[in-house]
């Protein structure tokens, strides 16, 4: 856990440990409910965890004992607390949903006489228009990791990070540093930089030919993958399976990984896994938004992660003629609200075609 997440979290677990024992109870079966019944990600059940623990020290500061003492007001009170504090339109829209789904539940189960929050407004947050790659651009990131030079030698920026000198196959030549032991290292630490290169192409590949989540990426395993459909299943928010399609350039890089690139990193510990760390492990999310930011910044491309990958793709399918419903479908979104933010993409990018390339403009 990093540093600010890792505060955060030790600030709501001490926070939590602090409440009567009747809240601290009910903060405890509101996670359950959220991870069990409502089949939240452990990112969502967090995120609420820690709005609701900072909602029911409010209301034990202001007098508070147990849920049934919570009213309008208390909820209220803690919403403009944060406010004043700077909270984001983003954050208070998340607070204001986390206290209504809090009470929604506590009404439900009896702790609450009456849904206290059920008439809570919220701020509508400020929807920015995420950053897309030109297909051009996009093309170049995802490239990066394989393209070579004319005498066979990656390009510079082809490996931007140090990842592979982590791999145990890869360490250091022995003390005398000479004869066939020092060779045998540098051949190793070779076969591991290509085999992280062709993880890397594939990773780039899969965010942008499929248009999947970082982590929905780094849990596919190989069984997922249906190389004869070229579609592979991923498993969304909430636990949702779907199956999205995946083009002949993805497909050749899975074929040189699965052959070249596995192997070399694979452990025992790997398992079913598809895309591999250095170490043999699964692929996490962290390296992956790394990988895919060192390649961006090699590139000398916008800063962005793994999501402006995923934004590229609905974009560019969208500008291709895709229906939003199949666009809607392939990302996995539960609401066509979320796909629409695209069309305004579209639009914005055809104003700004049309101001420089018009001459009544």
């Amino acid at each position: 856990m990093g540093g600010t997440e890792g505060r955060s979290a030790r600030g709501t677990r001490a926070v939590h440990a602090a409440l009567p024992e009747p809240l601290r109870e009910a903060v405890d079966e509101f996670a359950r409910h959220l991870a069990s019944v409502r089949n939240r990600s452990a990112h969502t059940v967090r995120a609420y965890v820690a709005d609701l623990v900072s909602l029911l020290d409010h209301a034990h500061r202001m007098g508070a004992a147990e849920v049934a003492e919570l009213d309008l007001d208390t909820v209220r009170s803690w919403l403009a607390k944060q406010r004043t504090m700077g909270a984001a339109r983003a954050s208070l829209a998340r607070r204001a949903a986390a206290a209504r789904t809090f009470s929604a539940w506590a009404h439900r189960g009896g702790l609450l006489p009456t849904d206290v929050a059920a008439t809570l407004a919220s701020p509508r947050p400020q929807r920015t228009l995420p950053t897309v790659l030109r297909a051009d651009q996009a093309a170049l990131l995802v490239e990066a990791p394989t393209r070579s030079t004319a005498d066979g030698r990656a390009t510079s920026g082809a490996h931007p990070t140090p990842e592979a000198d982590a791999h145990p196959t890869a360490g250091p030549p022995t003390a005398d540093g000479t004869g066939t032991e020092e060779a045998e290292g540098a051949e190793d630490g070779e076969r591991v930089a290509r085999a992280v290169r062709w993880r890397d192409r594939v990773l780039l590949e899969l965010l942008y030919g499929t248009g999947v989540r970082v982590s929905e990426v780094c849990g596919i395993d190989l069984a997922d993958v249906d190389h004869g459909r070229r579609v592979v299943r991923v498993r969304g928010k909430g636990g949702r399976e779907r199956t999205v399609p995946y083009g002949l350039p993805a497909q050749r890089a899975l074929d040189e990984w699965l052959r070249h690139g596995r192997p070399v990193l694979a452990v025992p510990a790997s398992g079913e896994a598809l895309l591999l760390g250095a170490r043999g492990g699964r692929l996490n999310p962290t390296t992956a938004r790394r990988i895919v930011g060192a390649y961006a910044e090699a590139a000398d491309l916008p800063r962005i992660g793994p999501h402006a990958l995923r934004h590229s793709a609905a974009t560019h399918l969208l500008e291709g003629g895709a229906d939003l419903r199949a666009v809607q479908e392939l990302l996995g979104h539960s609401s066509l609200a979320s796909t629409q933010v695209y069309t305004h993409v579209s639009v914005d990018r055809l104003r700004a075609a049309y101001r420089q390339a018009h001459p009544r403009a």
